[in-house]
């Protein structure tokens, strides 16, 4: 299990920390997804699991371990496999994958063994000797992929691994991406595609500012303990409802609102249809992962 405990990182001439106070759980042997809207501190998480920045206070560790400690046993323990592409243009999928194979400290026998498992992991059979400039954005990202896996890491972290693909491509990579914990491999997830989260995660995060919004598994991010409704009007709603049922805006005359325990949906109806408000459409008591994170945050995923 990778533990994190109350770690914070602060970039130079900033006004806020990108992580402030952050602790998840990330059970072993399965995919962990870290979802929230651009900014919201998952790169900065995934850097620090990485390596790459050095958290001002507390703990990371990986199965009792700290990740010093798991690097030097094993320095290929960890991989991650960035946003960016992380592979040279100008030389051919192979001649990358040994290039990488060879940072890793791969032994002959191993590199052999390792460039052809991770070429046929990501299906790339038919592209070895293209240079990775002439590949199409679906190939470069399952470059990436295979580049990631080549040192067979314990841990492994995808930042937006499908940022920019066709659907097609965004298909075969979260199928792959779904097989890996099979193999006993522990991956976490960062995206800010609703949608694959849902599709291939065990476990879920939201984060935002730099802090952990809501943990647990899917069932448990969309269990609200406020009922919600989404109610769409034929004029505004007005500003003594707003207030009393803490509405927010979603749409054009569109309306989010708290409806508290001791308040029944006729009621409401009720106060509406004495303002003289005509309802559209309503939704109530359905959540998804796009109702729960405006709940938390007041904004869209993709802000």
């Amino acid at each position: 299990m990778l533990q994190i405990k109350n770690i914070s990182y602060r970039y130079r001439d900033t006004p806020s920390p990108a992580l402030s106070g952050v602790s998840l759980d990330v059970p072993a042997g399965g995919i962990y997804g870290l979802l929230g809207p651009n900014g919201a501190g998952k790169t900065t998480l995934i850097s620090a699991l990485a390596g790459l920045l050095t958290v001002t206070n507390g703990q990371i560790t990986l199965h009792g371990q700290t990740l010093t400690e798991i690097r030097r046993e094993n320095p290929r323990a960890i991989a991650l496999v960035p946003q960016d592409y992380a592979f040279y243009p100008m030389l051919t999928v192979a001649e990358n994958l040994r290039f990488f194979g060879g940072v890793l400290g791969l032994s002959r026998a191993e590199l052999k063994t390792q460039t052809d498992s991770a070429i046929a992991f990501a299906r790339l059979e038919q592209v070895v000797g293209k240079r990775a400039e002439q590949l199409s954005g679906g190939l470069r990202r399952r470059l990436n992929l295979a580049i990631g896996l080549l040192g067979k890491p314990q841990l492994l972290l995808l930042d937006e691994p499908t940022v920019g693909v066709d659907p097609q491509s965004r298909h075969f990579l979260l199928d792959s991406i779904a097989a890996l914990p099979a193999a006993g491999t522990t991956v976490i997830y960062t995206s800010h595609y609703m949608e694959e989260i849902e599709a291939i995660c065990q476990k879920i995060a939201i984060v935002d500012q730099g802090q952990v919004l809501a943990e647990g598994t899917l069932t448990d991010i969309l269990r609200s303990p406020v009922p919600l409704l989404d109610i769409g009007l034929e004029q505004p709603l007005p500003e003594a409802i707003a207030q009393r049922y803490s509405a927010t805006l979603i749409g054009e005359q569109k309306y989010r609102l708290n409806l508290p325990l001791t308040v029944t949906l006729q009621n409401l109806l009720d106060e509406l249809d004495s303002e003289g408000c005509r309802v559209r459409n309503l939704n109530f008591g359905q959540h998804d992962l796009e109702q729960v994170f405006m709940r938390l945050t007041n904004r869209s995923l993709r802000d």
